[in-house]
């Protein structure tokens, strides 16, 4: 298999053995920050919210970033409909409508 990709067995054997880097560490680990910050929110906060914890935190990352690891974890913050007033309270009466118009 390794041949009909073009790799060398040595150089297969070599990645098994190759411990994780230090970016490759530090991605893990604002991962699991965020996973954390977004289970606290009750899945409400988003990638700005999420940023600007962790800068607080001392975690330097930027929005686009901390968007990008959102959508590499599948998570996505939810959408909040903004309340709209749906009736009119009963005591607005047919003179208090016009009373501007006089």
């Amino acid at each position: 298999m390794l041949h009909k990709l073009g790799l060398s067995s040595s150089g297969y054997y070599d990645y098994l053995k190759r411990k994780p880097s230090y970016q490759d560490k530090r991605r893990h680990d604002v991962k699991k920050a965020i996973l954390q910050i977004y289970e606290e929110s009750h899945e409400n906060y988003g990638a700005p919210k999420i940023a600007k914890i962790l800068n607080s935190g001392g975690i330097t990352i930027t929005e686009r970033t901390v968007g990008v690891y959102m959508r590499q974890m599948g998570i996505r913050a939810q959408w909040v409909k903004p309340h709209t007033q749906t009736t009119i309270h009963s005591d607005f009466s047919g003179k208090l409508k016009n009373l501007l118009d006089r």
